[in-house]
């Protein structure tokens, strides 16, 4: 620890390299020996799986199944739907050859002998193979709709990358469903978007707007996209989630058919959307401060983390069983439905650096229990949302804990909101806008801009300047009212307005 804070820089100092300690402070996850790729440590990946378990409960509610299916694509099979083979292009990783062979230097080379007649494509989205198969699996009416979800990983060749954020390698969800109408279709897209905004705001207590994208910005292939856009303490927007009205573009070029009540052959209507470990991204972004991680505590590996304070063995004997005993009462209470997730930390290092440790990865409450406490009757709880707690008797702390861990939940996504609607803003002119996107010191640029409302057409004319000023059209906003007016870039006449931020 340095100064005031556990973590430095601070987020005023130096935002992404404050990202970048907050991630290494909380230990959830490491660059790895392969370039652009991580490796996710115990403690990141328990949140991962928190957000797995809630989410997949989620996904089956709404009549979903998982399945799996291979991590490699035939080359062709991206060929075949012309605008999703472009817009993945650039990030594939490519399988060539099947055997490796001494290179007679000491190493290894692939084998030429062993070329492969056509080259495999490590999936970077799966909506062409799972097409394929499902081509096999409808053939009347009856077959559909078919509603299917995977957790996998997929591969994206970044040339930048950052930690959960943007990753050559990363882990996520994709669900694929099939439909005999495009008005079911369409429905299962937004019933997707509605849990992705409803996991975001009631888990992660991450406020997010839902719309849809602009062209420039839909998934490749798909007629519609829709996201859940959020704003971290820095202003920048960050897409946690999208859902995709493909139409029948993905089963023309898979020949995705059924025989429809009628005896006619048709084509179906798909869907596909996802989220990924991006999400760890937002939550980090979204709560934590400068002693590192903040975590919702729907979320938490852990809520509460007790801490045994004792000098003698004697004294030892007297504080872990009675902490041990208070760990068995809280485990018996439920929040949110599940057990109250509780820890011991026992280890032999100095109390000072275990505390800020657990500060660091950010549970929700700490405990430090020593002889006076446990004479006393009184237990101190330390809330990791920095709002002070007062001595309690540990019946009443038992009692109380989830009516607790509610209400930091709740107060968690209420500062985020906050934060968001204090830097949105309503826009109608070119200059207000570039002026809201332009830091004042150019050197060290400060935390500026936020989300901007304004009125622009959709067209490749309003790219040159956005791009200029580091700006995109995040979405336009579902609930967006009509509202007859004119694009600031344009001058041409606007029914909507679009989100504007920069992003992530």
């Amino acid at each position: 620890m340095s100064g005031k804070t556990a973590i430095t820089p601070t987020r005023s100092e130096n935002y992404p390299e404050w990202y970048q300690q907050v991630v290494k402070g909380a230990d959830l996850a490491e660059n790895s020996d392969v370039r652009g790729c991580m490796v996710i440590k115990p403690w990141g990946y328990a949140i991962w799986e928190n957000i797995q378990r809630q989410l997949d409960a989620m996904f089956k509610a709404t009549g979903h199944e998982n399945a799996y299916f291979p991590l490699f694509i035939p080359m062709s099979f991206l060929e075949k739907e012309a605008e999703h083979v472009e817009g993945f292009a650039k990030e594939c990783a490519v399988v060539t050859h099947h055997r490796l062979e001494p290179n007679g230097k000491g190493g290894l080379r692939p084998a030429p002998s062993a070329e492969l007649e056509e080259p495999l494509i490590v999936r970077p989205t799966s909506e062409t193979i799972i097409g394929a198969t499902f081509a096999r699996w409808v053939q009347s009416y009856r077959d559909l709709p078919i509603l299917i979800n995977q957790w996998a990983n997929v591969v994206r060749w970044e040339l930048r990358t950052r930690m959960f954020l943007r990753t050559t390698e990363f882990l996520w969800q994709e669900g694929h469903t099939v439909h005999a109408t495009a008005e079911e279709a369409q429905i299962e897209t937004r019933q997707m978007l509605d849990v992705y905004a409803e996991f975001a705001e009631s888990s992660m207590a991450m406020p997010v707007i839902k719309g849809e994208k602009t062209s420039g910005e839909r998934f490749p292939g798909a007629v519609s996209t829709y996201s859940i856009e959020a704003m971290m303490q820095d202003r920048k927007a960050l897409q946690a989630g999208t859902s995709h009205f493909l139409g029948q573009n993905f089963a023309k070029a898979q020949e995705i058919k059924f025989q429809s009540e009628a005896g006619q052959l048709e084509y179906a209507w798909t869907t596909s959307w996802g989220v990924s470990t991006r999400l760890i991204g937002g939550l980090i972004m979204t709560h934590s401060d400068d002693d590192g991680l903040v975590l919702p505590p729907k979320l938490a590996p852990a809520h509460v983390i007790i801490l045994p304070i004792y000098k003698t063995p004697e004294e030892r004997a007297k504080v872990v069983p009675f902490c041990e005993g208070l760990k068995k009462d809280l485990a018996a209470q439920q929040y949110a439905g599940e057990a109250i997730r509780v820890r011991i930390d026992d280890r032999d290092i100095r109390g000072g650096d275990k505390k800020w440790q657990w500060v660091k990865r950010g549970v929700p409450i700490r405990l430090e229990i020593g002889l006076r406490d446990i004479d006393n009757g009184t237990l101190f709880p330390a809330r990791r949302d920095g709002v002070k707690s007062e001595k309690v008797a540990p019946a009443e702390f038992v009692a109380k804990i989830a009516d607790v861990l509610a209400e930091m939940q709740q107060g968690l996504f209420d500062r985020a909101a906050k934060l968001r609607d204090d830097a949105t803003v309503k826009i109608d002119s070119l200059a207000e806008f570039e002026k809201f996107f332009t830091p004042k010191n150019a050197d060290e640029p400060e935390i500026h801009g936020g989300l901007a409302y304004c009125h622009f057409v959709d067209s490749p004319e309003i790219e040159e300047k956005l791009k200029e000023l580091k700006v995109t059209v995040r979405c336009v906003p579902l609930d967006g009212e009509a509202e007859p007016g004119t694009c600031i870039f344009t001058g041409k006449p606007s029914a909507k307005r679009g989100v504007f931020a920069k992003s992530y």
